[in-house]
């Protein structure tokens, strides 16, 4: 369970929205909308720890094994560090307990998984941006964690890689984690969450995906 309280985040003492109060139930997938620069990922890093909100609190309700896995946005990853695609997706086995056997034979499979066979050995320069968020997304896939924050997992993903991504993200959330994404794209939120989040300067609303996003209309091709 993640609950907001009062909570207030942005650049000191200029918070972005009126204080937020949320409960997110355990095993709940949420998506967070809103226009740019309203905030969105700014609040993923408060509920993930790595940014100190202005005011209020958030409460983290985790295992003691488990915890919390963090998707940030690859934009903030330096490419030019000097490991390769496997070395990135491994450090998801971070705070678990296997046996190499066991990490080799899961590392294989993630890799299978999201379609990175053969670029094991590939430097995170030489990826594209499709394959660098893969390797993001596997790297998660490797977390047992009972909390997963995604910032924008679908940037830069082709459709294929898209649909990827939400069959592993339907998975994550059949096996009881919790689940809250940063996402654009209106629609895919609507079709593939169960809550909304929708964060504006004037407050924040939260309810039934598809009761707060409606439909978006069909393009008709003359």
């Amino acid at each position: 369970m993640i609950t907001c309280n009062s909570l207030r985040w942005g650049a000191p003492g200029q918070p972005l929205t009126p204080a937020l109060d949320l409960t997110l139930e355990k095993g709940s997938l949420t998506g967070i909308i809103g226009a740019n620069g309203t905030g969105k990922s700014s609040l993923l890093k408060v509920i993930a720890g790595l940014q100190q909100p202005l005011a209020g609190k958030v409460i983290v309700d985790v295992p003691h094994r488990g915890g919390l896995a963090f998707l940030p946005q690859q934009q903030h990853l330096d490419r030019q560090f000097p490991i390769r695609l496997q070395e990135l997706v491994a450090a998801g086995f971070w705070g678990t307990q296997h046996t190499s056997q066991q990490r080799s034979q899961r590392l294989q499979a993630v890799l299978e998984d999201w379609c990175l066979t053969g670029l094991e050995h590939r430097p995170l320069m030489a990826l594209s941006g499709g394959e660098l968020q893969r390797a993001l997304l596997a790297r998660m896939s490797l977390a047992d964690a009972a909390v997963l924050l995604l910032d924008e997992p679908h940037a830069a993903l082709d459709e294929d890689g898209q649909a990827l991504c939400w069959k592993h993200i339907h998975a994550w959330h059949n096996e009881g984690r919790t689940l809250v994404i940063v996402c654009h794209d209106l629609a895919a939120v609507r079709h593939h969450t169960q809550h909304v989040l929708q964060i504006k300067s004037t407050g924040c609303l939260s309810g039934s995906s598809k009761e707060l996003i409606r439909p978006q209309p069909q393009m008709q091709v003359a």
